[in-house]
């Protein structure tokens, strides 16, 4: 529970622990544009270090991170083969046509993964055709705001064709922690197999903002010159540095118990007449479900659920979807469904 209310909208949705709260009074700062936050320095080095890269840098959020890396790996009029539903489609706001000026070529997810023919078919394989942009970067994430996680045999075949074309991958890994636990591995296990790794400190870790883009140290410094030209330079930043440190030594190990307690809700939630719930696509910390036969619009029921202090998002494509965290309990669970049966 969080300021009195269930909040299921989404991970992000965390507040900092009392430990993160103390870490961020009594963290030592610096001007990070010099480089002189020893804080925000120890962050990206461990970062690095926790994904197996030579470096790393803090970001103010996950957005800015994905976008410095389409900015660093793609020139202008470059194009980028993603999934047609990933967060850099569908969630950031136009931002790789306007930042990177990079052309997005879309491959339809199934079953959560782009086929691997269909990927080579996309890549362009004449770089002298002057009528063709050129294939400059493969990205995809795992796991994804779906809730489906990547295998490491698919992430080994995508590296494979990857290499084979001579092209960089860009991993959104800002559930990266989810999917590592999922696969029973180190997060440096999945980011063996891309150049760039975007982490995200504020989903599902409790870090109250950033993220840390992962990689070379070449790619890192010209990405850090990049993320000073659309503006997130910062100061003083390492106060919030502090909160992420325990984010990635602390909150990363504690994703099992919201991937169980989501497992626990699917459960619940087929209990209830009228819904179809997605158990199969109960991987991480969400839960998915179509109001099939259910007495209430997503729309009425959003009000309903608000009336007794529990805070969800309405459908998406006829989906809706409940996150779990640290701050909803197995009671909290039991809340929501029974209050979801007196309809």
């Amino acid at each position: 529970m969080i300021n009195g209310k269930i909040d299921l909208r989404s991970d992000t949705v965390t507040v900092p622990t009392e430990e993160m709260r103390k870490a961020m009074y009594e963290a030592v700062v610096g001007d990070d544009v010099y480089g002189d936050d020893q804080t925000v320095n120890e962050l990206e080095a461990l970062a690095a270090e926790i994904m197996g890269k030579e470096a790393g840098l803090f970001v103010p959020s996950g957005v800015m991170s994905n976008q410095l890396a389409l900015f660093t790996h793609v020139n202008r009029g470059e194009e980028v083969i993603l999934p047609d539903n990933c967060h850099i489609v569908a969630h950031e706001a136009g931002a790789a046509a306007i930042i990177a000026g990079a052309q997005l070529r879309t491959v339809q997810n199934v079953g959560g993964e782009m086929p691997l023919d269909i990927i080579e078919k996309y890549i362009r394989k004449d770089p002298d055709d002057i009528h063709q942009p050129k294939t400059a970067l493969i990205t995809y994430e795992n796991a994804d705001s779906d809730g489906q996680v990547r295998s490491l045999e698919y992430m080994k075949n995508v590296r494979e064709l990857a290499d084979k074309y001579h092209l960089p991958i860009h991993l959104d890994g800002a559930r990266i922690f989810n999917a590592a636990t999922v696969l029973g591995v180190e997060a440096k296990e999945i980011a063996q197999y891309a150049d760039s790794v975007s982490v995200c400190l504020s989903k599902g870790l409790c870090a109250p903002v950033g993220s840390v883009l992962v990689g070379s140290k070449e790619f890192i410094a010209i990405a850090r010159r990049k993320r000073k030209i659309i503006g997130g330079g910062m100061r003083q930043v390492g106060i919030l540095a502090a909160a992420g440190k325990i984010a990635l030594n602390v909150m990363s190990k504690r994703l099992q118990e919201d991937h169980d307690n989501a497992k626990y809700m699917a459960e619940a939630l087929c209990g209830v007449k009228g819904l179809e719930v997605y158990k199969e696509r109960q991987q991480i910390n969400m839960v998915f479900f179509r109001l099939k036969d259910y007495p209430l619009s997503s729309a009425e029921l959003v009000d309903y659920m608000a009336k007794h202090d529990v805070i969800i998002n309405g459908e998406d494509n006829g989906i809706m979807r409940f996150a779990t965290h640290k701050y909803v309990t197995r009671e909290e669970i039991d809340k929501v469904v029974d209050l979801m049966k007196q309809v």
